[in-house]
């Protein structure tokens, strides 16, 4: 489960504002990629927080209310389909961390990344952080990042769903299931389709 080692061991080398970082969305064939950045009171416990990919839907809403209404800061950012078309989704992933991390306010002067990329060919991280594999179960702040990132891409797949009935992306979120490759072979792909991950078809 996650705690506040980290962030506490980044505050002893005297960094003030600590935020932890994750993305969601960097495998689905369908819609955009969200960043999360998160900055929380010292020491504040919140029961259930854990990798988003291991707490329950209905539990992961009730977090994203809890981490939005007590953050000292935070903000979601994301980069739409074309654009991960354009530079690629490890660059795309890279530009949407880094805008959620600037968009906080006050602003973070050290951040706490999930993964262990921090650049690609065309966007990288320019925040002072640390990355951390696994981060999400590691890490209060990063753990949080997941949930507000998670949520929120989830929330916006399903306004998809309305927009675009046909591909059931209420039921799998843009992932590569075996009944979206059998929607998309159906119906070809929508606006919201990252062209270049359409290999299969």
């Amino acid at each position: 489960m996650p705690n506040w080692d980290l962030e506490r061991e980044a505050m002893a080398q005297g960094y003030g504002m600590v935020c932890g970082c994750d993305e969601a969305g960097a495998g689905p064939l369908a819609g955009r990629v969200y960043a999360a950045a998160v900055v929380l009171p010292d020491g504040l416990e919140l029961p259930w927080l854990n990798d988003s990919k291991q707490v329950t839907e209905k539990r992961r809403e009730a977090l994203y209310d809890q981490i939005t209404r007590q953050a000292t800061a935070w903000s979601v950012t994301w980069v739409e389909p074309k654009e991960i078309d354009e530079i690629d989704i490890l660059n795309s992933r890279m530009k949407a961390m880094q805008l959620a991390m600037d968009a906080l306010e006050p602003k973070t002067d050290f951040a706490l990344v999930d993964g262990n990329r921090d650049h690609g060919s065309r966007c990288a991280l320019s925040t002072a952080h640390r990355l951390v594999v696994k981060g999400d179960s590691l890490s209060m702040l990063i753990a949080a990042a997941s949930i507000l990132a998670k949520v929120s891409r989830d929330r916006y797949m399903k306004e998809m769903a309305v927009l675009y009935p046909q591909y059931g992306f209420e039921r799998h979120k843009g992932y590569p299931t075996k009944r979206h490759y059998e929607l998309l072979r159906e119906h070809g792909p929508c606006p919201i389709h990252r062209r270049t991950f359409l290999k299969k078809l």
